[in-house]
């Protein structure tokens, strides 16, 4: 083959391989993500048991950066202790290395095998999680082909002049082969990767033992770039924890650089495989890091902490507190994180609505102010919410995860819906009677108080079905719906015999009253869809509102729950701006 031909097939064997290992990290992250969390949050209160854990999460995903940025997500927000994190850290460094002792064992023969049960599962598996896990099956077969398939490419580079004209230099330039280490690692995100693809070249002579080692120093700090860059936004509390590997890391190269040519001649009287040396100190390398520095981690914590020490708490009220990034690639994470985004919206809609009411009792601008303002926060919020969820990839989800992906879109939107009518129509409606000068009939808004209570109650339903799922108590909403649109139509009645008394009070706020009413009603029914996406598999529920859509002209059925639509009435279908 011709130096271009060769060129081109180690490439091809590195992306393969690096692809590879993505398809593991996201196979396993997404089939036992939520439960490799639980047992990180679970594992902090004693730093050999984080340890351990850093160990099994990452032998599992084979991925340090991802226990780092699922870790840093924790420390960010106060879940854990900074100096917890770093032991979790310790443990996955450790833990990545055990994946390279695996693969370095001539396998190849183990490829086929592995991406035919891969491919079987998935497909078997559609709808299940075990799918995740035959992807991550086939990520392995593919890690182990690459393999093959660089040491295959790299052959006819041994004893090349060409070859040797390139590395002579850096055998000569440890700080230069460092960092060209380092740099390999950071721009392909993966330590694992570059130490498979060093421990290939060294195999088949490609590059000195004594340069691979460099190599895999190199690489033991490019791996602790990318955390580090990904987490620039964090809160000091998260940066200190890959700052702190980043320290440790160092210090540990600074010191171990001195000795790469002791520590080569102990392992290759080991074992004389120069795959089987570069893994072995990789793993060495790593195991001695965790046994110096595990006992000072509290000290490491605070050397992070004059690095970056805390600023001064300036929160954003309306920034989203729990659409956590590093939770993407777990579906079940990621949409418990949206749903709680999504409760606080709806916490905030039911300030905005409760005091609503008020601001027709007084003439009080700056309540009106407040409540609008309340409702900046809820546009952002949900602004949020939908850019969280469009990072997830929706054929990744199974069915009960895409029915739960459009029940929280489909509630954050009708919130956001009901925040708005709140903004633009009840409070524009205040701001009239302010400017008239009028005021209700007593009996008249008492009966808007009372309809606008059962809102309120049913705003609060609405929330727990929500989070809880339960039949029962989506179908006490649903119907609740049907008394409050009974209640409305009374109240309105009500009005016109008061008009038709001739009560002056009544006259003046005639237009507002019933704008109010009907304003009302539309908030219910948007709170009411919630309902839908849980009944709608309900055989008697599904042929109760036929038969009601039929003997009801006002109510018809529109786009299904999964379709983004709901039953509404078609008052609700009224556009506002």
């Amino acid at each position: 083959m011709s130096a271009t031909e060769i060129l081109i097939q180690i490439i091809g064997g590195v992306c393969l391989l690096l692809w590879g290992v993505t398809m593991v990290r996201k196979g396993f992250t997404r089939a036992f993500g939520a439960s490799l969390r639980r047992s990180i949050a679970r594992s902090t209160n004693n730093r050999f048991k984080a340890f351990l854990t850093g160990v099994g999460v990452t032998t599992l995903l084979q991925s340090s950066t991802a226990t780092s940025l699922i870790v840093t997500s924790f420390a960010a927000r106060g879940l854990v202790p900074v100096s917890a994190a770093i032991a979790v850290m310790l443990g996955a460094d450790v833990g990545t290395t055990l994946v390279a002792q695996l693969l370095s064992f001539k396998m190849t023969w183990l490829a086929p095998a592995l991406l035919i049960t891969g491919y079987v599962t998935t497909k078997k598996f559609q709808d299940s999680e075990y799918r995740h896990l035959g992807r991550a099956i086939i990520g392995l077969g593919l890690i182990l082909l690459s393999l093959r398939l660089i040491i295959e490419a790299s052959e006819p580079l041994r004893g090349s002049t060409a070859l040797d004209a390139i590395i002579a230099p850096l055998v000569d330039e440890t700080i230069l082969a460092l960092i060209l280490g380092a740099l390999l690692t950071w721009m392909a995100h993966s330590s694992l990767a570059i130490v498979l693809l060093f421990m290939s070249l060294a195999s088949v002579g490609t590059i000195p033992v004594g340069l691979g080692l460099i190599f895999v120093l190199g690489a033991n700090i490019g791996g602790t770039f990318t955390p580090i860059f990904m987490t620039l936004k964090d809160n000091p509390d998260g940066r200190r924890v890959p700052v702190g590997n980043f320290l440790i890391r160092s210090i540990g190269v600074v010191l171990m650089l001195p000795l790469v040519d002791v520590m080569q001649s102990f392992l290759e009287a080991l074992d004389d495989d120069p795959a089987r040396v570069l893994v072995n100190f990789h793993t060495g390398f790593n195991i001695l890091l965790a046994i110096m520095f595990l006992p000072f981690i509290e000290v490491m914590s605070k050397i992070s902490e004059k690095i970056l020490p805390d600023r001064e708490k300036q929160y954003d009220t309306n920034a989203p507190k729990y659409l956590d990034n590093s939770a993407l690639d777990t579906p079940q994470a990621a949409l418990s994180c949206a749903a709680r985004e999504t409760m606080r919206i709806s916490d905030v809609v039911l300030k905005m609505l409760t005091d609503t009411i008020l601001s027709f009792q007084s003439d009080n601008d700056n309540l009106i102010k407040s409540i609008r303002m309340k409702d900046d926060k809820v546009d952002t919020l949900y602004g949020a919410i939908k850019q969280y969820m469009a990072q997830m990839t929706k054929d990744e989800l199974n069915s009960k995860e895409s029915r739960r992906y459009m029940n929280i879109l489909t509630f954050s939107t009708n919130l956001e819906y009901v925040g708005d009518i709140i903004d633009k129509n009840l409070l524009d409606l205040s701001e009239k009677r302010i400017k008239k000068q009028v005021s209700f009939s007593e009996e008249g808004f008492s009966e808007i108080v009372s309809l606008h209570d059962r809102v309120v109650e049913n705003l609060k339903l609405a929330q727990n079905v929500f989070m809880s799922g339960d039949k029962n108590m989506a179908r006490e909403l649903v119907d609740i719906k049907a008394t409050i649109r009974t209640e409305e139509r009374a109240a309105s009645e009500n009005h016109f015999v008061r008009l038709e008394a001739g009560i002056q009070e009544t006259i003046d706020t005639s237009s507002i009253h019933l704008d109010i009413l009907r304003d009302l009603k539309r908030i219910n029914s948007y709170i009411t869809a919630v309902a839908y996406p849980i009944l709608e598999d309900r055989e008697d529920f599904i042929t109760e509102n036929t038969a009601t859509v039929k003997e009801d002209p006002s109510v018809k059925r529109t786009l299904t729950p999964e379709e983004g639509g709901s039953l509404v009435d078609d008052s609700d279908e009224t556009k506002h701006e």
